[in-house]
């Protein structure tokens, strides 16, 4: 069982099922001591728990809480407890954890869990990045490399863009890109976080495009977000140097 939550949660799977289990915020920064909330919705799930799980990059994931709206108070996972963590419920289908006097350990992605009873499975929301620190996070740094001449002989091309984030992030941040001002929601593969021998965090985001667009000089943007730091890098042809 413990196999198959890994399984799922490691791959931020959802299952199919016909309930949506949706949480916000996606990524939250605080100072060490600050509290912390996070929502989770179970869509049309109302006659079951919302459970949370901790889970650290690359670690199992931890039962943190569980919490039903006609319980009067939480069911803990072995290493939690209140004060510091609880959970309240707004309505019967949404809920909310709450971290107390956050610390630098309390970093990981914390998941949100029902049980859908109409399809008998398990539906996971997509997850809260929390990121700790005892300073203000630097942003972000980035580089977006243009296609290659290769590319750019045949229909279609690549756009890459490198994220360096400080190892405070733990490697979590979310990455979008712009066409001509725009949002892109498709041709986008965004690799996980690796670490670096300076304990600082890569990430590389590819961007598919038409090599036509390219050489109508549209102008693309790279957006890379941790917490409140977001930065920003355009590229278009007519900035860039001849290919060879």
């Amino acid at each position: 069982m413990l196999g198959t939550l890994c399984t799922l949660i490691t791959a931020l799977t959802c299952v199919s099922g016909v309930t949506v289990v949706t949480q916000k915020p996606p990524v939250v920064t605080l100072r060490k001591g600050e509290t912390v909330t996070m929502d989770c919705n179970l869509g049309i799930v109302t006659n079951d728990a919302a459970r949370w799980y901790k889970q650290i990059p690359g670690g199992v994931p931890q039962y943190v809480v569980r919490f039903y709206h006609s319980w009067s108070s939480p069911e803990y996972g072995s290493g939690f407890s209140s004060p510091k963590f609880t959970s309240t419920h707004q309505s019967q289908s949404d809920y909310r954890l709450i971290i107390n006097n956050v610390e630098e350990g309390d970093s990981a992605v914390y998941y949100c869990k029902t049980w859908d009873s109409s399809v008998k499975e398990y539906a996971f929301g997509q997850g809260t990045k929390l990121i700790v620190t005892s300073s203000s996070l630097p942003p972000p740094v980035l580089t977006v490399f243009p296609p290659s001449s290769a590319e750019l002989q045949s229909s279609k091309a690549t756009l890459v863009c490198l994220s360096i984030l400080p190892s405070e992030s733990k490697g979590f941040a979310d990455v979008s890109w712009l066409a001509a001002g725009s949002p892109v929601s498709s041709g986008i593969s965004t690799s996980t976080a690796v670490q670096q021998p300076d304990k600082t965090f890569q990430i590389g985001s590819y961007l598919a495009i038409q090599t036509s667009d390219w050489n109508m000089d549209k102008v693309y943007t790279c957006k890379v977000s941790l917490g409140s730091q977001t930065s920003e890098k355009n590229i278009n042809k007519s900035d860039c140097p001849t290919e060879e």
